[in-house]
């Protein structure tokens, strides 16, 4: 019998450790199939949500952040670009360049998830290769509306979406919601609303906590 688990993915596109976390978290469902199964939520949050209009150069935005040298950067990198290649994820080797606001592409996977859930774990995707993978903007309307296309929304109807503040509020009361929680720290994977695991963590600690927890609820 599969136990069918909610799994909401509190998770930013800027955040390179997401794109790990997501790929583990796959590959530990894939080995549950069967066991177990999901009902998977992209949820907002921005690392970076006072970042104007043409973002920060990479180097210099986590050196005032954290205080790291570019050797420091270029070792993190290298060990997430080893964990990417672990769960099937290609980072750009150069890294992102520059850090963006994400706000618009947070409105974008809102909209999905209305649209289809499965689209929006699609759409998260393409924007994680955009950026992470390509180093493409998420603040361009081109780099978002050709995610859009690819997983087969509405390019029209995102466009406008784009044009206008909608699901603007809606993304904020989600963020509020999730900060008032305690989550201050991405990715953070919620389950069945009371499991918290936090961080990029590999594939089979995903699968020990989702079998765990697939027991627990069975029983």
């Amino acid at each position: 019998m599969t136990t069918t688990l909610k799994i909401d993915f509190v998770s930013d596109i800027s955040c390179p450790w997401c794109a790990v976390g997501l790929g583990a978290l796959e590959q530990a469902l894939d080995t549950l199939k069967g066991e177990v199964s999901a009902e998977l939520h992209f949820q907002p949050f921005e690392l970076n949500p006072q970042m104007p209009p043409g973002g920060q150069d990479i180097t210099e935005h986590l050196t005032e952040k954290y205080g790291s040298t570019p050797e420091q950067q270029a070792q993190i990198r290298e060990t997430i670009r080893q964990r990417g290649a672990e769960v099937g994820f290609t980072f750009r080797p150069a890294g992102r360049g520059r850090i963006w606001n994400t706000f618009n592409a947070h409105r974008l996977l809102h909209w999905a998830s209305l649209e289809d859930t499965a689209k929006q774990v699609a759409l998260k995707k393409a924007l994680l290769a955009a950026y992470q993978g390509r180093g493409e903007s998420p603040e361009s309307p081109e780099v978002l509306l050709a995610a859009v296309a690819e997983v087969g929304l509405n390019q029209a109807r995102a466009r406008e979406i784009l044009a206008s503040d909608e699901y603007a509020a809606e993304v904020r009361q989600q963020e509020q919601f999730y900060q008032r929680a305690g989550i201050h720290s991405v990715p953070a994977v919620i389950i069945n609303d009371r499991h918290l695991i936090s961080g990029g963590q590999p594939a089979a600690v995903f699968e020990q906590a989702l079998r765990q927890i697939a027991a627990q609820a069975g029983a």
